[in-house]
């Protein structure tokens, strides 16, 4: 599961060589949850990443090999595409940059995984210090916290706990933050901290299961359910598409937020792997826009 952003306006400051793969070495693995784990990487070639402070959901795209490829992460990858026919080429996937550290050269990056499923989860379960990793340092990254707002709002599911985190070491002493994060059970909570005044309220998907209540949009029915604070709201709502999608609806038409407050992506989706989201997402922009035209 993937924790992309989406680019709005090209960030700044991106070397032009970061446009070419640099390669990266594991320096650190830790595991955050049972189903989240955090990968530091460095190395030589990290002097030609930059990003731009000017985002806090700024992401990169990670070249993963193919799942039983006969090559690994240290392999060269153009060399791959011309020998190799496409299903074996290697994988991309985009995530959040957790946290740089230009002075260390240290990027950190945290991947959600449940076993064997997909692509990067498996390679992030299963890293140790050594291991290669290829990447794409972006132009990417569209948000971050409005220092002009009155209260801010953030929901999703674990896929975005890394950009959320990030976002609110931004908010101003005093402000309010509610934040909404479904998860499958208490295990998967992280400690998040803020500056501002953080009320967190967590979801878990397994205790509603055991439950049997029947609510499908639980970020939704959560939301509504909030007594909106006094002042202008800047809203941070991504991950799964069909729960973003109801969330958008309600935040636009129910409660009149304003389109231009609210930075709003489906991070993934359900039953579809990222390159079918990727193809999917165009359709899905327009359905989107059409709930609330």
């Amino acid at each position: 599961m993937a924790n992309p952003a989406q680019p709005a306006q090209p960030a700044t400051a991106i070397d032009p060589r970061a446009r070419r793969p640099l390669r990266a070495v594991v320096q650190a693995v830790e595991e955050l949850t049972p189903q989240m784990v955090r990968i530091v990487v460095g190395g030589e070639e990290l002097a030609d990443f930059a990003i731009s402070g000017a985002f806090t959901d700024h992401y990169v795209k990670l070249q993963l090999p193919a799942p039983g490829a006969a090559y690994d992460a240290t392999a060269d990858y153009d060399e791959v595409r011309d020998r190799l026919p496409r299903e074996q080429w290697p994988r991309t996937r985009t995530y959040t940059v957790r946290a740089w550290d230009p002075a260390r050269g240290l990027l950190s990056i945290d991947f959600v995984h449940h076993g064997d499923e997909g692509v990067a989860g498996p390679w992030a379960a299963a890293a140790r210090p050594g291991d290669a990793l290829q990447l794409r340092a972006t132009a990417g990254g569209a948000y971050a916290p409005d220092p002009d707002a009155g209260w801010h709002l953030m929901a999703g599911d674990s896929s975005v706990i890394p950009a959320i985190s990030a976002s609110l070491a931004r908010i101003a002493a005093g402000v309010p933050a509610h934040v909404f994060l479904e998860v499958d059970d208490a295990r998967e909570q992280q400690p998040l901290e803020s500056p501002g005044e953080l009320h967190v309220t967590w979801l878990h998907r397994d205790e509603r299961r055991e439950r049997g209540d029947g609510v499908e949009e639980p970020l939704l029915e959560a939301v509504r359910a909030l007594a909106f604070p006094a002042g202008a709201v800047h809203g941070f709502v991504h991950g799964e598409a069909g729960a973003v999608r109801a969330l958008r609806r309600h935040l636009l038409v129910d409660r009149g937020v304003p389109r231009e407050a609210l930075s709003v992506s489906g991070y993934w989706k359900r039953s579809r792997t990222e390159e079918g989201w990727r193809a999917d997402k165009p359709e899905w922009n327009r359905q989107v826009e059409q709930d609330v035209s």
